[in-house]
């Protein structure tokens, strides 16, 4: 009996008969808690159609199978090409479902191709139905971020509830008060308990499961226990008495063998095992995989020769696992297998283990696991210094360069880059040194010196050439192209052109990443903006390959890219989405938070500071101006608005790009700084001002003609402003011109908070009446549910405004006892 499932299930049709009538697909996403009913749900919704079905779900696996789901519907090795295999099939048949369940436990590559699908569905005539348990989405789970991302019309999102008291009394033939009690109403709480007829209530579902398994006779008991140590399915040479097994009514026929009926029945047999049974159990099904190695899933070999506690079979089998799952995108398993295999490394020479620890450290920096990356590699470092492996050593160290300066920590990394050469260059030349060049050329590339990357790249790719390492032409390539585009020569681009051709032939995963996000990084730099469509075509380029931290990074420059051309919301939802994300690198947070922190101050509809002395306090003690020119322009540009002080924001920044000669960075400090002391813009910076409006920077370019010594600059600048929505500075430039005597001044668009003339936003207003109430910052929190941070940031920012020191001469200010503020409630 299926209850309160009416809405859904009639969604569901809605969508399948949308798809048979109209052009398009459509992407539903279900949700629910374990055992909520989704798979009983979906299987109503197949009966009661008359479509063609797919199914796939994804295994339980500590490390799952990559692209699990789809191994037995369509045929591909990686996502794009199961995307592709999908979509034909769709074609083939219009109409046609595809169901993917537990996506909660999927691999990245099976995320990327529901990623692909949700993207393109629009054009696939298919209904694609994705199930997961959203109480298990903690908020760094990679689906998490997938679900993010998937919007538009054709896609829909459905959850299945916990079932009411009165539906549970249904179930049960009278009053379900207590049973609902102890189940919450879960669906399969509910059905396993009274699947028990007679029996009292248990406590859990534990106890359920158990009670009715004690009345099965021996031979259906063992059968449950052998099936309940697979998380998948058991094939079927490896059941004996078939029958008993699916005549115990908690298992099902599946493709391929048998599985409980639900997970939670499966995890609570097993459970019940004492340590003997279960390894009993996982060695004879270990022995049956092995039956037939050519066939055998490394993935589920490896899983159940740790449970079995065969550390040889581990120390085969995982790292083929691993190497299987990166080859398919999914970084995170392979992370999970190396990690598998050095549970049981122990007795392993201490060259292999340094190569397991060093691939374990690979995985993990694909996959933003920046801290087990780095302490891996370190112990990987560790196991060749003591074996006399000098030039393992090197190379070892040059990896760890890479990762200490992804982890925001430069001067460690130059100390690593550096010793690193030291060592290999007294060693006889080889792919090793050109490595290490090549990686010298990258860290002066991050420090924005052109002649030092210049020269170890050119000496990198003469040794690349000499001894045939195309990863390193590849790199030199990166870096050379890089700082030429970063210094506005137009061979960097072609340079980069050529080393991502290279790393796409070579199936260099990680350095095709790194082309699209040097180029955004010099775009955004430069404002090079006709560039624009490698953000794009790199985003679907790194998602393809699982790439999460070149994602990221290319999502912050499209921020900076949107917020640079107007498209400020689009720009803040973006900076958004990455602050959400746990833990993400310093610069990465420090470029979504400049973004989001300079949408604020635009807008002036938020106080921006809190963001922007995170961004200020995440940048203290870095030297390369990728960390500190965001946050200097953003805190002067914001402080410039706000009227406070901006020389002291940009000084220091200035100073290190003159160093450099990094004119980009030069040309926006300086004008900001003229801006402020309201210098005249000469005949320079309203060149700087056409160039900027020309590569769609309207912002920027009003910013410039501000400081012009003219009315019909001013006046274009105000009309900018006003059209951006840019409510501080137009009137800024509005009281510039009327310093000047004029008076025929386009008033622009009107706000709730132009009576102030302290220009406090609607939520300063909210704040300010209820400290005129006598309420502190902790009630203010609670009644607006806001942080008690971010309250303490608005009264700032409210005393600041109105000018005065202490809440009671605010609350004065509001109730109207200053009578120089007319902004009072009326009465």
């Amino acid at each position: 009996m299926l209850l309160e499932r009416s809405e859904q299930l009639h969604a569901l049709h809605a969508a399948a008969d949308s798809v048979r009538t109209g052009p398009g697909g459509a992407l539903v996403l279900l949700g629910g808690e374990a055992g909520g009913g989704k798979t009983a749900l979906l299987r109503r919704f197949r009966a009661e159609s008359d479509a063609e079905f797919l199914w796939g779900a994804c295994d339980p696996l500590f490390a799952p199978r990559p692209l699990g789901p789809f191994q037995e519907i369509v045929t591909g090795t990686r996502p794009h090409e199961v995307a592709a295999a999908i979509t034909r099939d769709a074609r083939a048949r219009p109409g046609l479902i595809l169901v993917l369940e537990d996506l909660h436990w999927a691999d990245e590559a099976t995320l990327d191709v529901l990623s692909l699908l949700g993207r393109r569905i629009e054009g696939i005539p298919a209904l694609v139905v994705a199930s997961y348990r959203s109480d298990e989405l903690d908020r760094g789970h990679p689906l998490r971020r997938t679900l993010g991302e998937l919007r538009g019309e054709s896609v829909q999102r459905l959850r299945v509830e916990p079932l009411s008291r009165e539906a549970v009394g249904v179930l049960a033939g009278g009053d379900g008060a207590a049973l609902h009690r102890v189940t919450g109403g879960n669906p399969f709480f509910v059905t396993e308990v009274l699947a028990g007829a007679g029996e009292q209530v248990p406590l859990t579902v534990r106890d359920a499961v158990l009670s009715r398994i004690v009345q099965l006779d021996p031979e259906a008991v063992a059968l449950l226990e052998a099936v309940s140590v697979a998380p998948s399915f058991m094939e079927l040479r490896a059941v004996p008495g078939l029958d008993a097994a699916l005549g115990a009514g908690m298992l099902e026929g599946v493709p391929g063998g048998v599985a409980f009926r639900h997970e939670l029945a499966r995890i609570t047999v097993e459970e019940s095992l004492t340590p003997h049974r279960r390894l009993e159990l996982n060695r004879a099904v270990l022995r049956a995989l092995l039956d037939e190695p050519d066939t055998a899933d490394p993935s589920r070999v490896a899983h159940h020769a740790e449970a079995a506690g065969d550390a040889a079979t581990v120390r085969i089998w995982a790292p083929i696992a691993a190497e299987q799952a990166a080859a398919r995108g999914a970084h995170r398993e392979a992370a999970a297998q190396y990690a598998r295999a050095l549970r049981f490394a122990g007795t392993l020479p201490p060259a292999e283990r340094a190569t397991l620890l060093e691939r374990r450290s690979h995985e993990c920096y694909l996959t933003e696991q920046t801290d087990e990356s780095i302490a891996t590699l370190r112990a990987a470092i560790r196991l060749r210094q003591q074996t006399g492996d000098r030039l393992g050593a090197g190379a070892a160290l040059v990896a760890l360069a890479r990762r200490l300066w992804c982890a925001g920590l430069a001067a460690e990394s130059a100390r690593a880059g550096d010793t690193a050469m030291e060592l290999l260059d007294s060693l006889p030349p080889g792919p090793e040194l050109a490595v290490a060049c090549s990686n010298q050329s990258a860290t002066w590339l991050n420090l924005e010196d052109y002649a030092g990357t210049m020269t170890y790249g050119e000496r990198a790719l003469r040794l690349a050439a000499e001894h045939d390492v195309p990863e390193i032409v590849v790199h030199s390539l990166n870096n050379i192209g890089t700082m030429q585009l970063l210094t506005g020569e137009p061979d960097g681009i072609r340079k980069l052109e050529r080393s991502l051709a290279l790393a796409e032939q070579e199936g260099l995963d990680e350095h095709v990443g790194r082309a699209y996000l040097h180029v955004g990084w010099a775009m955004t730099r430069t404002r090079a903006y006709h560039l624009v469509s490698w953000l794009d075509h790199g985003l679907a380029a790194c998602e393809e390959l699982g790439l999460e931290a070149w994602s990221s990074y290319l999502v912050a420059y499209r921020a900076r890219y949107l917020l640079d051309t107007g498209r400020w919301e689009a720009a803040a939802g973006d900076a958004r989405s990455l602050l959400r994300a746990a833990g993400p690198a310093p610069l990465l947070r420090i470029l979504a938070l400049t973004v989001a922190g300079l949408v604020a101050a635009r807008r002036g509809d938020e106080d921006p500071w809190v963001l922007l002395d995170e961004a200020r306090a995440l940048a203290e003690g870095q030297t390369e101006l990728q960390y500190l020119a965001p946050v200097a322009a953003a805190r002067a540009g914001a402080a410039w608005l706000a009227g406070r002080p901006v020389e002291a924001e940009l000084r220091d920044t200035l100073e290190v790009a003159r160093r450099w000669q990094a004119a980009a960075v030069i040309g926006e400090l300086t004008r900001l700084l003229n801006l402020a002391g309201e210098s005249p813009a000469g005949a320079g910076e309203m060149a700087a001002a056409e160039q900027l409006r020309a590569r769609d920077c309207a912002y920027d370019a009003a910013l410039v003609l501000a400081g012009a010594p003219h009315e019909a600059g001013l006046r274009a600048a105000l009309a900018e402003f006003q059209r951006l929505g840019a409510r501080p500075a137009a009137a800024i430039v509005t009281r510039r011109l009327r310093s000047r005597g004029l008076r025929d001044i386009p008033r622009g668009p009107q706000r709730r908070t132009r009576a102030h003339p302290a220009d406090l936003t609607r939520r300063e207003v909210e704040v300010l009446a209820l400290v005129s109430e006598g309420m502190s910052n902790v009630e203010i929190a609670q009644r607006l549910f806001l942080s008690t941070k971010t309250v303490h940031h608005h009264v700032s920012a409210i005393l600041r405004k109105l000018g005065v020191a202490r809440r009671g001469q605010a609350a004065r200010h509001f109730m109207g006892t200053d009578t120089d503020f007319p902004g009072r409630p009326a009465s």
